[in-house]
């Protein structure tokens, strides 16, 4: 039987946080920098200039660190107040109840990106860009990419003997995954400045029509907004002091008054999850499963897969009797299995729960109750909270 002298061992098609970490964990665990390429459709400079603000976990920041991507600039986490505004019953989370210095962070997807695309420089691992992958082929012992070159229309051909699809988009572009539900919500994000702000607190405020997330961030807080669309376009349309009165409204004076607010941008809910494997490909990150922002749990569990599909690979590469890669992928897929299902049902059931019922009456009433009682009982709190920042791993 014929092989095919592959280019490279292995492929990852996006270059973002999930894909440049997978590679540096690769590299660092066994495989060979030459051995490896990123592809990637954004030009660097495009990735580091990307404002949108992602929370990190604290269980992230261990990832990037051993990645070699850490520090990122990014304003910390102590607190996080949950609560549903002008309702009984509240939880709050601190780092000092679990042992941990921050609960998470609050950075600039450009910021997480920039000290990745500098640890990829060191490393002297391949990187393509600005290309895009318009065909993938596989056979029995190589994955054949057809590349479109951004800058020349030009098209070339790159062999693989795994390849890693780690560029999902969003939910409004997807094609459709089996586990696929529309919120009818769409966020809205912006920054947010208030006149007493509190440091190092998060806030996660349950309204009628969705969460309304504020995250420390700089002078500010990261503002993601939950709400229908047809009320998205309403305060989507508002001046800028409509807007603040309207978000006043909804979230209260915790924070006291909202005094200034920046652009505003917005984009359609829901989730959208298939884990699935071929003998020589493999998705992560958001190319395997877009979940609804609420606890903030999109970025941190593409870095778990990262991470648990390095130690998968890297089992793979040392055993000399392997020489099909498929039984790692399934290894990977069944070791990311629970923490992605729970993941997964959290956050789904969080997004669907809280936003329905809009009289409030019966979906609100156990919201209340059941953020009185998370408090009350220190266990469920404690697993609630080392799920969300370490998941299974």
């Amino acid at each position: 039987m014929t092989h095919t002298i592959n280019d490279v061992d292995i492929a990852i098609c996006g270059a973002g946080p999930a894909g440049q970490a997978l590679a540096l964990l690769l590299q660092q665990q066994g495989y060979a920098a030459d051995r490896i390429a990123l592809f990637d459709a954004k030009t660097a400079e495009q990735a580091e200039q990307d404002a949108r603000s992602i929370a990190i976990s604290y269980g992230s920041r261990q990832i990037l660190q051993a990645a070699g991507a850490w520090p990122v600039k990014a304003t910390a986490i102590h607190e996080i107040h949950v609560s549903r505004r002008g309702h009984f019953g509240r939880s709050l989370m601190r780092a000092a109840d679990y042992a941990v210095p921050e609960l998470g962070y609050v950075a600039r997807y450009g910021d997480i990106i920039r000290p990745l695309q500098a640890a990829i420089s060191r490393s002297g691992i391949r990187i393509q860009r600005p290309v895009s992958v318009s065909n993938i082929e596989e056979a029995a012992d190589h994955v054949r990419l057809t590349l479109i070159h951004a800058d020349t229309r030009e098209t070339s051909h790159v062999s693989a003997g795994i390849v890693i699809q780690a560029e999902g988009g969003t939910f409004g572009d997807q094609e459709q995954r089996s586990q696929r539900h529309d919120y009818q919500q769409t966020a809205i994000i912006a920054h947010v400045n208030t006149d007493a702000q509190i440091a190092g607190r998060a806030f996660e405020r349950f309204t009628e029509q969705g969460p309304l997330a504020l995250l420390p961030q700089e002078d500010g807080y990261a503002l993601v907004w939950c709400v229908r669309p047809e009320q998205a376009e309403h305060l989507l349309a508002l001046d800028e002091q409509g807007f603040k009165q309207a978000l006043q409204t909804a979230f209260g004076h915790r924070l006291g008054n909202f005094i200034k607010t920046s652009a505003r941008l917005s984009y359609p809910l829901g989730l959208n999850a298939q884990a699935h494997a071929t003998a020589r490909t493999v998705a992560i990150g958001n190319a395997a499963q877009t979940l609804h922002p609420v606890a903030g749990q999109g970025l941190n569990l593409g870095l778990r897969d990262s991470m648990v599909l390095a130690r998968a690979l890297t089992r793979h590469l040392h055993n000399a009797a392997s020489s099909d890669p498929a039984s790692a992928l399934q290894a990977y897929l069944a070791e990311r299995q629970p923490d992605r299902k729970l993941t997964i049902r959290i956050t789904d059931s969080m997004a669907r729960v809280f936003a329905s019922s809009p009289d409030g009456s019966i979906s609100q009433t156990l919201l209340g109750l059941g953020l009185g009682a998370l408090d009350m009982v220190k266990p469920a709190k404690r697993m609630l909270a080392e799920q969300m920042m370490f998941g299974w791993r």
